[in-house]
Order: C-alpha cells, then sequence, then structure tokens
C-alpha cells in the first residue's frame, strides 16, 4: 500500500459551486438581462438561471443556495429545479 498516494478529491458535486474563472456574470443593458461572459461568446440568461448564477460564488452549498433563494423570492419546494439546473451548468462547463 502506498502511503504517499493524496486522500481521495471531493466530488465535484459536494463542492460549494462558483464560477469558472473564464466567466464573467453581468447585467448587460443592451441584452436587459444578465449575461455570463467567456472569450469566445456570451449567454444571455433568464432571471431564474442568473439568480442561481450570483449566488454560486463558491462560498455557499448548494442547499444553502436554494435556502438563499427560497427566502428571497418566497417560494418553496424549488430544490429539484435549481439540482437540476446547477447540473446542467457543470455539464456546460460553467460551475466548478
Amino acid at each position: 500500500m502506498n502511503t504517499d498516494s493524496p486522500a481521495p478529491a471531493a466530488g465535484a458535486h459536494d463542492m460549494p459551486p462558483r464560477l469558472k474563472p473564464i466567466f464573467r456574470l453581468q447585467w448587460e443593458p443592451a441584452q436587459n438581462a444578465h449575461v455570463l461572459l467567456y472569450p469566445e461568446g456570451m449567454v444571455k440568461l433568464n432571471q431564474s438561471a442568473a439568480e442561481v448564477l450570483k449566488r454560486c460564488d463558491g462560498t455557499r452549498s448548494l442547499d444553502a443556495v436554494i435556502a438563499e433563494l427560497e427566502s428571497a423570492f418566497g417560494a418553496t419546494g424549488i430544490g429539484d429545479e435549481v439540482r437540476t439546473f446547477v447540473a446542467q451548468a457543470r455539464s456546460r462547463g460553467w460551475l466548478e
């Protein structure tokens, strides 16, 4: 057994979500929407996507993001939708 090997890394889905450094989230007046900018282009976001991504800064767990969204918008039961969106954002390479 090799005792010098590093400990297994935590799964990506256990880490607090955060935008990859290549992306920048900002309000774009010309689009009248939040956009996700990257060197090759831009993604126009709907309001829900922007609100989720605003909170994906690496300091909040996914459960904390969901709780904050529910509190901010007086919503309940949005966890599955937020988890699905975050999984899609990860698969698109937006989040680490």
